[in-house]
């Protein structure tokens, strides 16, 4: 099996020509795998290595090298760590990128270099519409989009009134909008804080004098962490309605555990969805890892699949990069979320689910209750014009 690291590219090309194998094909993972949310950037790199790993080192038959780069949630860093990836490393497939604000920086110079960019979670609204490219490819959502799941789940529960709390970037902006849009109630606050913020105490004085009906949050990675930890432990959690999207997942439970009990999020993936792809690749993620995987460690596992079936089309072929796009457009893959093909934005048509933080032996797991049926989307695709 030959799985090439930046530090190890000379010997493994080398034992690339050795065992005879097609061209290597270079891809780089750039993700946030450091600092408070570095879990999120971390389950995405695990995941998709271990699809390499179950390929035996192969994505379409074809040995690949991967170019590991962390940009620390720093977009100025990103952009240039983008630039070495494309033009010193000259890689053909850059995938990963963990946050928006750090996907808006890098997406033009990637794409406009004409390298593919599969990215597996940032989704920005502005490059899922008229800023689209069609060198650019999701296996996540676009933001607006989960969020309008996390309106319509609230307006599902009989909420009438909420309080909405995020970070202030392109994520956080995009999450207010989206929720806004789908929810049927009065929204009696929007709270926006620093990034990477960590103490709340303020803010939940100020939601306690709004007196809603519940609290919807987009917390990811640290902030979550602290953010639910401040609300139990400020009395909220069981008598003011907590509903989330990426607050409460597989990065930040292992650290809450039974602290998230009863609350409720809105969800594109949870470990136990029923369907044999994603119960290989939770059951192999465990036994890996020793934890359960994460949406950001589902959509990076697709991502490789994703990558493994377009490659195989063409053969390893990446020079030609408008088949290489075709390939990539079929999505002929087996998705962990279920079925799966992409809309003419190149973002996935794919369902959302309320999973809910419920108890078990280790103190705190998740269980999908049902599918979310979002009545209105912003189909943001209506303004993406890829010929």
């Amino acid at each position: 099996m030959i799985i090439c690291l930046r530090s190890a590219a000379a010997a493994c090309a080398l034992a690339v020509v050795a065992a005879g194998a097609h061209a290597e094909v270079k891809i780089g993972f750039l993700g946030t795998t450091s600092g408070p949310a570095a879990a999120l950037g971390q389950d995405q790199y695990d995941a998709f290595m271990l699809a390499l790993e179950q390929k035996g080192g192969k994505l379409g038959g074809v040995p690949v090298e991967i170019v590991k780069e962390d940009d620390q949630l720093k977009p100025d860093l990103g952009v240039q760590l983008a630039q070495k990836l494309v033009e010193r490393d000259k890689v053909s497939i850059i995938t990963g990128v963990t946050f928006s604000n750090v996907m808006m920086a890098v997406h033009k110079p990637i794409t406009g270099a004409n390298v593919l960019l599969i990215g597996s979670n940032a989704g920005p609204t502005p490059i899922a519409g008229a800023a689209c490219s069609p060198n650019f490819f999701s296996t996540s959502w676009e933001n607006d989009e989960l969020h309008e799941a996390g309106g319509q789940l609230a307006t599902n529960l009989g909420y009438k009134s909420m309080v909405v709390m995020a970070p202030n970037y392109q994520a956080g902006r995009d999450a207010v909008n989206g929720f806004k849009r789908d929810f049927k109630g009065t929204i009696v606050g929007e709270v926006y804080t620093q990034i990477n913020q960590p103490d709340y105490s303020a803010e939940l004085v100020q939601l306690q004098a709004a007196k809603p009906d519940a609290v919807y949050v987009f917390y990811p990675g640290g902030m979550g962490v602290n953010f639910v930890k401040q609300y139990r432990q400020a009395g909220l959690l069981g008598t003011l309605p907590l509903v989330s999207v990426s607050t409460i997942d597989g990065t930040t439970l292992p650290a809450l555990k039974g602290l998230a009990v009863g609350a409720i999020t809105s969800a594109p993936y949870s470990p136990d969805l029923d369907n044999a792809q994603n119960k290989q690749f939770v059951a192999a993620f465990q036994k890996k890892y020793n934890r359960l995987p994460s949406l950001y460690a589902a959509q990076s596992y697709d991502a490789a699949n994703l990558i493994d079936s377009a490659l195989q089309k063409v053969n390893g072929n990446v020079t030609d990069k408008a088949a290489l796009r075709a390939a990539l457009k079929s999505a002929d893959f087996k998705s962990v979320r279920g079925p799966f093909k992409f809309k003419a934005n190149q973002f996935p048509q794919a369902d959302f689910y309320r999973v809910d933080v419920v108890k078990d032996g280790s103190g705190a797991a998740f269980a999908s209750k049902e599918k979310i049926e979002i009545k209105f989307r912003s189909d943001a695709s209506s303004l993406c014009k890829i010929n």
